[in-house]
């Protein structure tokens, strides 16, 4: 087996580009189709949910430790940015940002929250937007709360709170002469 570039002890949070954050609960040893195979042990709360991912594939699949202090800073400034929509279809758009949370990358999920984001001045979204821009909201939260040691409402509720205020500074540009 090649040697492992990844490694993760038991009770280290990490990021699954799938599912969000978890957290290393076991590091098992199975027999496998005659092979012998390390796991990691992933346990997902929120959607009680157990993976075991092999230790040499945890890579590959893009298993990750939680963002560095400066990615994190660098997704909540993109959530102060002006939401970009393209004018593509819908369809091509929730592809492209089903894309980006599962990336697992931290920057790309805020781009998705801040973009689908509705102050409560703007119209109102249809149901698949809401869906996605939940999921992403709840992506960039769970992973904010592993990492400032908060629970996910209180995460929520910061990155909402950054985007209210963006959105009234983004609104005031567009006052009507």
């Amino acid at each position: 087996m090649a040697a492992k570039a990844l490694s993760f002890d038991v009770g280290d949070y990490v990021v699954y580009p799938k599912h969000g954050v978890g957290r290393v609960i076991e590091l098992q040893r199975q027999e496998i189709a005659g092979m012998q195979l390390e796991l990691y042990v992933l346990r997902f709360e929120k959607e009680r949910m157990t993976l075991r991912v092999p230790t040499n594939k945890a890579e590959s699949v893009g298993m990750r430790k939680l963002s560095s202090d400066k990615t994190l800073r660098e997704a909540l400034e993109t959530l102060t940015g002006k939401p970009r929509v393209k004018r593509t279809m819908w369809s091509r758009r929730a592809q492209e940002y089903e894309a980006k949370i599962n990336s697992g990358d931290l920057v790309s999920i805020a781009e998705v929250v801040r973009d689908l984001f509705r102050a409560n001045d703007q119209p109102e979204q249809s149901y698949s937007e809401r869906q996605i821009f939940e999921a992403a909201t709840s992506r960039l939260a769970r992973e904010l709360a592993a990492m400032e040691q908060v629970d996910e409402p209180t995460a929520q509720e910061k990155i909402l709170e950054i985007l209210r205020k963006a959105a009234a500074i983004h609104n005031k540009d567009k006052v009507p002469a």
